[in-house]
């Protein structure tokens, strides 16, 4: 009878990808420059026009992170991934950028959960479905996007639905250089900051620490399940590397 080895690997928890990740950038809002992470997402070829005029749409009525994109013909290679023949890979860059802005200028963080945000009027309500970050191995937005329990495009419509968002903490202690920060972002092309909280007050439905701030922001992939919403075939995966912006584009030249 052969024998089976069992290997004892830890799982790695999405908290703790995050923080790695985080860790790594390098990006500087004033200069434009330095590594960012970023989302990979895979589109059927014929779907390439759609998919640009749906990123155009979610950068300009703020459901998305940045509107630097970068697009991979079939036989590209990024890392370790190579787009298959008869699709387009699209790079989009992750709201874990924003984490590593944070600790970049000394600010640690907590990365609390990801999950669904109800918009009414353009105006953020609640988080009416979150999974916390330390009790899963699989990216929240990956799994909501699965779900099919997104309205981004009535939010980018009518201004009213729902859409992937993300939640973190930290210190009160923090809170001005935290402002320095949404300063430097706030003349990028970075975006997406959904709403800050207040000391020991809950954010969007979601409580925080004590003596904490909880900060959310949309989520990375929106464009992607916007994308999906109208039956078109998408697979994403979230935090997949890390890239320099530079080798990004603006989604408005396309």
């Amino acid at each position: 009878m052969s024998e089976i080895t069992i290997m004892n690997t830890p799982l790695k928890f999405v908290n703790h990808s995050i923080e790695d990740y985080a860790m790594q950038v390098t990006f500087d809002p004033a200069s434009g420059e330095g590594r960012v992470v970023y989302n990979l997402s895979l589109i059927k070829n014929e779907d390439l026009d759609f998919a640009i005029s749906m990123l155009k749409d979610a950068y300009q009525t703020g459901v998305t992170v940045s509107g630097r994109v970068r697009f991979l013909s079939a036989g590209e290679k990024i890392a370790d991934f190579v787009v298959p023949k008869g699709f387009t890979g699209i790079c989009t860059i992750c709201s874990v950028t924003f984490d590593g802005l944070l600790i970049r200028h000394g600010i640690p963080i907590n990365p609390i959960g990801g999950g669904i945000v109800e918009i009414e009027k353009r105006t953020p309500m609640r988080f009416t479905h979150i999974i916390l970050y330390e009790y899963t191995t699989i990216d929240p937005l990956q799994v909501l996007i699965s779900q099919k329990s997104t309205s981004i495009t009535s939010v980018m419509r009518t201004g009213s639905g729902s859409i992937l968002a993300n939640i973190r903490e930290f210190h009160m202690e923090a809170e001005p250089k935290v402002g320095m920060v949404l300063d430097e972002l706030s003349g990028s092309s970075f975006s997406g900051i959904l709403e800050v909280g207040m000391p020991n007050l809950p954010l969007l439905g979601v409580p925080v620490s004590p003596q904490f701030i909880a900060i959310a922001a949309v989520g990375g992939t929106n464009p992607m399940a916007s994308i999906k919403e109208s039956g078109r075939w998408v697979q994403t995966q979230a935090m997949k590397g890390l890239m320099e912006i530079a080798k990004m584009d603006e989604i408005r030249d396309y």
